[in-house]
């Protein structure tokens, strides 16, 4: 049971990170445009 637990979190996580691959980037150049428009 225990390693079934393990299989099932490995999976979660590599979707999680698979998530923030993209997702990052993408809260980045929000970020910066936000930046942009204020700073004008």
């Amino acid at each position: 049971m225990a390693s079934h637990d393990m299989d099932k979190a490995e999976q979660t996580y590599g979707g999680f990170i698979s998530t923030l691959k993209w997702s990052v980037p993408l809260i980045a150049l929000i970020t910066l445009f936000v930046v942009m428009l204020i700073a004008e």
